[in-house]
């Protein structure tokens, strides 16, 4: 059974377990900043989830499941009627994973195993345990996915960064980026290899990618959401969103996501 449960108007409505537990937020949740001694799995069951730490935001699909080490300071944020599912390791399990926030692809069986873990049915821990061996040996075998968004450090690229998260649609070259952030394009490309470890566009499609989901998770239909992350050809948005996530934009917005 469960050993606490919390609801409110404003924030969720939780069951929680000493191995985890889930919460059902309310679009736009936003939970205060926390940080566990155990690292923790997040997954959405319904809707998406973005992770905040220092170094950089995480967005969750439904598709996906994200990673916290121990100690990592972080905030959750629900995008739509979200159904978050927690599972913490205990250190024996939580060394085989990476020692920074992460999110990976979840497979069929990854998915059922973390509903087991975080449903109303009530397991021995022994059960438990051997659920979390098999959830962590199919996470292990899974890709990680390029859905964290690294937070650059340079204050030039923290302006780049936040007029971008403004207005995601924005389609300035870098160079023009640049002359309002005080450095050439040179200087720019350099920064977001050294620190991000991607491209300047490469950087810029996964905000935008980010975006589009939360937008998808809040209803919006595939051409709007293409127009407002600064797509002109929804063709080339579908493309890039499939490239990324593993799925259309449209099969996700209906729910019909399937982990390959």
């Amino acid at each position: 059974m469960p050993v606490g449960r919390q609801a409110s108007e404003d924030g969720p409505v939780s069951r929680i377990w000493p191995s985890g537990g889930a919460h059902l937020w309310p679009s736009g949740a936003i939970s205060a900043e926390d940080a566990h001694p155990r690292g923790h799995l997040v997954y959405a069951a319904r809707g998406v989830l973005s992770v905040h730490t220092a170094r950089g935001t995480s967005i969750v699909p439904a598709n996906r499941v994200g990673w916290t080490p121990a100690g990592v300071a972080h905030r959750h944020r629900a995008h739509g009627e979200t159904d978050m599912r927690i599972v913490f390791l205990p250190a024996s399990l939580a060394r085989l994973m990476p020692e920074r926030p992460a999110v990976f692809l979840v497979s069929g069986l990854a998915r059922e195993v973390l509903l087991a873990l975080t449903g109303a049915d009530e397991r021995d821990r022994a059960a438990t345990g051997r659920l979390r061996r098999v959830l962590i040996d199919e996470l292990r075998e899974a890709r990680e996915q390029p859905l964290q968004l690294p937070e650059p450090r340079d204050d030039r690229l923290r302006a780049i960064a936040r007029r971008l998260y403004d207005d995601p649609a924005d389609t300035t070259a870098l160079a023009g980026l640049g002359r309002s952030a005080g450095a050439s394009a040179r200087t720019l490309s350099r920064l977001f290899h050294d620190e991000l470890g991607m491209t300047f566009y490469e950087w810029r499609t996964q905000l935008r990618i980010c975006h589009a989901l939360v937008l998808l998770a809040d209803g919006h239909d595939v051409v709007r959401v293409a127009g407002a992350c600064g797509w002109a050809n929804p063709s080339a948005f579908i493309a890039a969103f499939t490239a990324l996530v593993g799925t259309t934009p449209g099969r996700y917005r209906s729910g019909s996501v399937v982990a390959t």
